[in-house]
């Protein structure tokens, strides 16, 4: 009878723990997750961004940043205007209203703290979901940049 109640102890743990790893693991299909941004210029990573989702809208924050222990660890977005102006930048949402629309996401706008600037912005999964590219322009999509960002989790 005791070796029963052990096995039964132990698939429901095992059941469980299944269970657990389930809810949190990422739908390769979507932007939500934890992703490091390359910088496109230097090919240096530059930030780690959450993006979630809440009411059909991603939004990303800065969860990270990779600065060179030399460089100041909490710089502040002094070229923002507004209500970000001289904000830090650590933990500052600089993605909003990306909707998904067929094998993209756009309709949003993308922060680019370094210049204080916003721009149009869109996204698209690459890479069997590992990678997004994020394209942030002026007008239209052809005026701009993208950068290819690498799923962390």
């Amino acid at each position: 009878m005791h070796k029963l109640s052990t096995r039964l102890l132990m698939a429901t743990i095992a059941s469980s723990a299944l269970l657990a790893f389930g809810a949190f693991a990422q739908d390769i299909n979507s932007p939500v997750g934890l992703w490091k941004n390359i910088d496109d210029h230097s090919g240096k990573p530059k930030a780690l961004i959450r993006i979630t989702e809440s009411n059909g809208e991603l939004r990303g924050k800065i969860e990270k940043l990779l600065r060179d222990p030399s460089e100041d660890q909490n710089p502040k977005c002094v070229k923002c205007e507004g209500a970000l102006k001289d904000q830090p930048i650590l933990g500052m949402t600089i993605i909003t209203g990306m909707k998904h629309d067929g094998d993209e996401y756009n309709g949003g706008q993308i922060l680019d703290p370094d210049n204080g600037k916003v721009y149009k912005s869109k996204m698209s999964l690459t890479d069997g979901g590992k990678k997004l590219n994020v394209r942030g322009y002026i007008g239209v999509p052809l005026l701009g940049r993208t950068q290819t960002w690498l799923r962390e989790e």
